[in-house]
Formats: structure tokens, sequence, C-alpha cells
């Protein structure tokens, strides 16, 4: 008997998005953004350049979490939810095409980490809503 294809839990550096000019980028004009409290994603697509397809920025501001502590455990729990739930995203993503995608924290205190989780879930399904193709009954894939 073999063994069911497991999915790639992963989230390598490759992965992260790190380019100051494409961190400027993505929060320039022509940008969207979702907000699920306590998360809010800022995404912008982007051409395929034959890398990882979807690159994520995880932030958060010490204005909201004052405590090094705190800030480090949200940035943990936004990079576990991401990587648990990121084939949602790229399951969806159209051939050719990229995606620059910043989780940002929004809370003023700590959050359980199964709350956090079901926000990246939610963001993540809305965000494959916005950028998959609307495709009608009668139309052609």
């Amino acid at each position: 008997m073999t063994a069911p294809t497991t999915l790639r839990h992963t989230f390598p550096k490759a992965e992260h998005l790190c380019l100051q000019r494409d961190i400027e980028t993505l929060f320039s004009a022509g940008s969207r953004s979702l907000s699920v409290y306590p998360v809010r994603a800022v995404f912008r697509s982007v051409a395929a350049d034959g890398g990882p397809r979807v690159k994520v920025l995880v932030s958060v501001s010490k204005r909201k979490l004052r405590h090094a502590v705190d800030r480090n455990r949200a940035k943990r729990q936004l990079r576990e939810a991401y990587r648990l739930r990121k084939h949602t995203l790229t399951d969806a993503l159209p051939e050719g095409m990229g995606l620059h995608v910043g989780l940002i924290w929004m809370a003023a205190a700590p959050q359980p980490s199964a709350a956090v989780a079901r926000a990246v879930g939610r963001l993540l399904h809305a965000l494959t809503e916005r950028i998959a193709p609307a495709q009608t009954p009668g139309q052609r894939p």
C-alpha cells in the first residue's frame, strides 16, 4: 500500500518577502487589502519570475505590542498559520501570476493561536476568491 501524497507545510526563506523595493511597491498605490481581526493582509499581484509564486511579509508593530516577547510570539503565530494554510492560496493562483502578501498584526494585545489561525485562514480564503478568475457557468476556463 502506498502512502498518500502529503502537502509540504514549509515556509522557506525564498518565500519571504525581503527586498526593500518589493516591500515599497507592496505598500504603494495599487495594492489592495483585506482585514479579519486581528490580522490585515495587503496584497499585490505580480508577474511570476521563476521563483516562488507567493512571497509573504510578516509584520508586528512595536506600537501595537510593546514587549518583544509578545511581538515575537505574534510573528510566530502568523508564520505558523500561513505555513499550514498556504496551499489554499498557491493552488488557486492562475498560471504565470505571482503574489506579494503582507500579513500585518492589528491587535493591541496578544491573541490566542486558534484565533490567529482562523483569521489567517479566512483571509487566505477571501484572497483566493479575489484573485481567482471569475468563471460563469457558460464560460470556458
